[in-house]
């Protein structure tokens, strides 16, 4: 076995050990497997290299705007999460002998039993029941640490989140007088 893939298997049995904290293996749709698990400090070259990777579609439905490369600050703001406050899970997969970041989803408080969220998923692994997952286990954790109603505003033409959404009961509206957003609102 190789240093490298030594690593991983290492670091994968750490996780499966439950040395920090839950995690999942689950099944998508087509068969494949990732570990789902809280995003970590030793995640931040993966976080940056998934954000790279995105599309520029995807970075803009995540980030509301273009760039190439994320800018430090923003890795830093993504990186400290206040656990229960502020909440990330990241889905992982193995990919040549390295562990790869092919999703995450997280949430922020706004007011007292109110959490935001967001979800991105690398393109080439959308459409495989990754975004429902991981919205599954995040609103588990937002009810678990006393959240009462999760939302989110994001563009009208985002016709993937709206999909995602409305099958995990989420209720969406306009604001009034803006057509160009809609608002996605759960009771948790």
């Amino acid at each position: 076995m190789t240093a490298n893939a030594s690593n991983v298997t290492n670091e994968l049995k750490t996780f499966t050990e439950g040395a920090i904290g839950e995690h999942w293996i689950d099944a998508l749709k087509d068969g494949s497997h990732v570990l789902i698990r809280s995003l970590q400090e030793q995640d931040r070259q993966r976080e940056f290299l998934f954000i790279k990777r995105l599309s520029p579609e995807s970075r803009r439905a995540r980030f509301s705007c273009s760039f190439n490369e994320a800018p430090l600050p923003l890795l830093d703001q993504l990186m400290t999460v206040q656990y229960p406050l502020q909440m990330a899970y990241v889905a992982l997969v193995h990919d040549d002998g390295e562990l790869r970041e092919v999703g995450v989803a997280r949430y922020a408080q706004t007011e007292e039993k109110t959490c935001e969220f967001a979800v991105v998923v690398a393109d080439e692994w959308q459409h495989r029941g990754l975004g429902k997952l991981l919205m599954t286990h995040l609103m588990d954790a937002a009810r678990r640490n006393g959240f009462t109603l999760m939302s989110a505003a994001d563009v009208a033409s985002n016709f993937h989140l709206h999909r995602l959404l409305k099958s995990l009961g989420f209720d969406s509206r306009y604001p009034p007088g803006d057509f160009s957003e809609i608002i996605h609102e759960c009771q948790l």
